[in-house]
């Protein structure tokens, strides 16, 4: 099922399931405690983020080749840091470029976001996929100078702005994606592909990570977790090529679809 958030034309959001054909029916319960789909169209205004204000993990260097682009070791455990909940952007909304704290080398980076769907702890690796409600398209928008140069050494300055994570465009059940590790995934800017990859490329699979984020740590439903992107980032490219107001990014992944956001500067 390919599940959206969305707001009405009254203004009230609600869950819809998204068909083929591009109509949407309204969700009836919890999204995630089995929901059904009504026999009522829904009136569907606006996109939103599929989750509002999540635990949002992040996993660095964990593709083979991006690691190889950066000229990093491969990493022995995932490298973990994690993102405001408020950096949450929805589809089609605008990527904002910091004014206030300026930064001119924000960057792009798509990624498989894992959706967990009950509270977990614990988890081995052989049942970490039961764990899971779906899956989404993410950017992991990053501002580099805050990241490497002004952020005291961590990541989170740099990766944690508003808007910094947009999500979506729909969360895609689990039960659609057997196996999150073969799905092609890439980024568009301005209609050039600029990364290219597919998620077998991956370090550590989804259920490695989801078994190393549960390790003696509680993990609620609706957290998210970003598993890292592959090569092809702006900030490797010959020369740098960074985010600017004007352009559209859209992050596209096999069985999931398209996240499109255009880039302004901050107001």
């Amino acid at each position: 099922m390919k599940i959206i958030r969305y707001q009405d034309s009254s203004g009230t959001t609600a869950y819809a399931a998204q068909q083929p054909d591009g109509n949407a029916f309204k969700l009836e319960g919890d999204i995630f405690d089995a929901p059904r789909v009504s026999g009522m169209k829904a009136d569907v205004h606006k996109l939103l983020a599929p989750l509002p204000r999540p635990v949002i993990f992040c996993i660095g260097l964990n593709y083979r080749r991006h690691a190889e682009e950066t000229g990093a070791p491969i990493p022995s455990f995932p490298i973990v840091f994690l993102k405001n909940p408020a950096a949450v952007q929805d589809p089609g909304c605008p990527i904002e470029l910091p004014t206030h704290l300026k930064s001119n080398e924000v960057d792009y980076e798509c990624e498989l976001a894992v959706v967990i769907g009950k509270q977990c702890k614990n988890v081995s690796r052989t049942r970490a996929l039961e764990n899971v409600l779906g899956y989404m398209c993410a950017n992991d928008v990053s501002a580099r100078d805050w990241q490497g140069k002004w952020g005291g050494s961590q990541w989170c300055r740099g990766k944690t702005f508003d808007t910094f994570a947009p999500i979506g465009p729909c969360l895609v059940t689990a039960d659609e994606i057997p196996n999150p590790n073969t799905l092609w995934i890439r980024t568009v800017l301005n209609g050039e592909t600029v990364q290219e990859s597919n998620t077998s490329d991956m370090i550590f699979d989804v259920p490695t990570l989801i078994e190393f984020l549960s390790g003696s740590t509680t993990l609620l439903p609706g957290t998210i977790i970003l598993t890292g992107t592959p090569s092809g980032i702006g900030a490797a490219r010959k020369p740098p090529r960074f985010l600017r107001a004007g352009d559209t990014i859209s992050i596209e992944i096999e069985k999931i679809g398209s996240l499109k956001n255009p880039v302004l500067d901050e107001k």
